[in-house]
């Protein structure tokens, strides 16, 4: 009988213990315990006899009659997965230091105490198309069928902080979101729907700044004050420059933007989010599951630091920082990211940066499922890759989440689709049975095993990352595009040779034409958001809006002045994005990338 060892204490100064075994799994070559060891020595050793045991007997005997399927077997990010995982792979585990109770430090269990016992994740679906009026429409149905949250998506032309009659926004209007140049859009965007009791998640970068002064804004003119105002802004410019390249401005004002939307809301909003760390881009441009998770960390500490030096205590704003990660298919490696995710910001925020509010400790996230993974070939089968990568995120521990349609691979989802990768997340609530209890595959040798390794491969890429100077550093020499185009290329070989099979696209192929309806956006519709873009500029107080454009220009110009009021200002006044995102291209230059081959 495998004996249970006394509970030990922290682990010293958040490092981790246990030598290394052959093969990449832990030595018990020592002839002494780990204090605090959660299995007798002895008892383990007895295990490793048996399993050498079985392996001569059992296992020879079976692969000689039939071969396992590959020589090697990995996570889909390449970390090699052993045939068997026993209480050996969990010899140096300890269970007060490495897991814990949910809801306290180090959080490998989970944010919260009983997790979904008390309610579900927030079910927060990504929706945005065409004008105003058209996802307003959405985001009343979703509500009604039972989300729990919105969350924006914007048209390029709003990413890249262009009025819809710029040239640079031709043919792009509403087409990956809704089209969003004034105050006015803003109102008919939330008409409706009550913002002090439904949280708003925007997903917007080089203009977060510009476009949360409209939504507050907006909650003023309908009397709900910012400070009653919950969502979250994505706001993380790093991950722009590092993966979606939607960036605006050389990194460094850049940097300055995000830090004051953090200190404004610190300040005013304590309900809000100021930025939601992402992965997500980060994974969908290639990266492995350790890289996303390194690196949206390291930016996420870039921030941290960044707001310590404009002055912030770390208790002050660290409990609203949020993050964001992406989810794939292979379920257990995404399982163990979640987990690890938690303990190395938990030690990171407690350790490192001396966080005493165990708030601060807690990395809360929203998660999505992988866009990339989605097929255009056989699109029905995407539901089932989206189900299976929602189970992931739950078991994980996610906060709330996102489910894509299955039509995404072609298309902005229709309503229908929407509405099924809803009911995929309700299902999954409801009659799975995995919100019963907390973390459900917490013991499990294999999964304890991955979390602790992809926390020491992040971690050793964090580290590897301050070496280079940092995040900034490393954004202009190149280190984060090399790694990503080569995990890249790893993957696509793996595909185009088959060692990794995509069902549909190269193996289970159908000749099949495609009939699954698509979102059409109709592009007579733009002529509904120009009229209005024109109709503001002919109405609006213009003497005010010179005046509020130019009092921005001079905050801009002053490193130590909070951008944030001027923004505010300038949305009241119903100066355009175009205009106040030009005022701020004026003063801080736009942002070239140097090509990294």
């Amino acid at each position: 009988m495998l004996e249970q060892k006394a509970r030990p204490g922290d682990r010293a100064n958040g490092k981790r213990k246990g030598a290394a075994r052959a093969n990449g799994r832990a030595s018990n070559a020592a002839n002494t315990e780990p204090e605090g060891a959660l299995y007798d020595r002895a008892a383990l050793e007895r295990i490793a006899a048996d399993e050498r045991r079985w392996e001569r007997v059992t296992v020879a005997p079976a692969t000689a009659r039939i071969p396992e399927a590959h020589a090697e077997f990995t996570t889909q990010s390449g970390m090699p997965i052993h045939r068997l995982y026993t209480p050996e792979d969990g010899a140096s585990l300890d269970y007060g230091r490495d897991l814990g109770f949910p809801g306290e430090f180090p959080y490998t269990r989970g944010a919260q105490p009983t997790m979904y016992r008390a309610k579900p994740w927030t079910m927060r679906m990504f929706a945005g198309f065409g004008t105003a009026e058209e996802t307003n429409e959405r985001f009343k149905y979703l509500l009604k069928q039972g989300q729990t949250g919105l969350s924006v998506a914007f048209d390029m032309a709003t990413l890249y902080g262009y009025d819809h009659d710029h040239e640079m926004a031709r043919g792009e209007f509403g087409k990956c979101g809704v089209a969003v140049s004034s105050l006015a859009d803003m109102e008919i965007l939330f008409d409706g729907i009550p913002l002090d009791e439904v949280t708003t998640s925007m997903t917007i970068n080089g203009p977060a700044p510009a476009i949360w002064a409209m939504y507050i804004a907006n909650a003023e003119r309908r009397g709900v004050p910012m400070a009653k105002l919950g969502g979250t802004l994505q706001n993380d410019i790093l991950k722009e420059f590092i993966a979606q390249k939607e960036f605006l401005f050389p990194p460094e004002p850049s940097m300055r933007l995000v830090t004051d939307t953090i200190e404004f809301g610190t300040l005013h909003m304590p309900r809000w989010n100021t930025i939601s760390i992402s992965g997500y881009h980060i994974r969908e441009a290639g990266a492995t599951a350790v890289q996303e998770l390194a690196f949206t960390l390291a930016d996420g500490l870039a921030y941290v630091d960044a707001a310590l030096e404009r002055g912030l205590a770390i208790d002050e704003f660290a409990p609203r920082l949020s993050f964001f990660f992406d989810v794939h298919n292979d379920i257990f490696e995404e399982i163990a990211k979640f987990r690890a995710a938690r303990r190395i910001w938990a030690h990171q925020m407690r350790d490192h940066y001396g966080a005493k509010d165990p708030r601060s400790w807690t990395l809360r996230t929203h998660a999505q499922t992988a866009g990339v993974s989605l097929t255009a070939q056989q699109p029905e089968i995407n539901v089932a890759r989206v189900a299976l990568q929602a189970l992931a995120a739950v078991l994980g521990g996610t906060n709330s989440l996102h489910t894509n349609s299955l039509d995404e691979a072609l298309a902005l989802p229709t309503e229908k689709a929407a509405l099924i990768a809803l009911r995929t997340q309700q299902v999954v609530a409801h009659e799975s049975g995995v919100t019963n209890t907390v973390d459900p595959l917490a013991g499990s040798y294999f999964v304890e095993a991955l979390t602790d390794e992809t926390e020491r491969q992040a971690t050793a890429y964090i580290d590897q990352i301050h070496e280079l100077g940092g995040v900034l550093a490393c954004i202009r020499n190149g280190f984060f595009q090399k790694e990503i185009a080569e995990a890249s290329y790893r993957f696509q070989n793996e595909v185009d040779t088959k060692e990794r099979i995509i069902v549909g696209v190269n193996d289970y192929v159908m000749d099949e034409e495609v009939k699954v309806p698509t979102l059409y956006v109709d592009p007579a519709k733009e002529r509904v958001h120009l009229d209005r873009l024109r109709r503001v500029r002919e109405t609006r107080d213009n003497e005010r809006v010179g005046s509020a454009l130019a009092a921005l220009a001079d905050a801009a110009r002053q490193p130590a002045q909070n951008t944030m009021p001027a923004l505010l200002d300038a949305a009241r006044a119903y100066a355009t994005l175009g205009e106040i995102m030009g005022v701020l291209r004026t003063v801080f230059g736009e942002y070239t990338e140097t090509a990294i081959y």
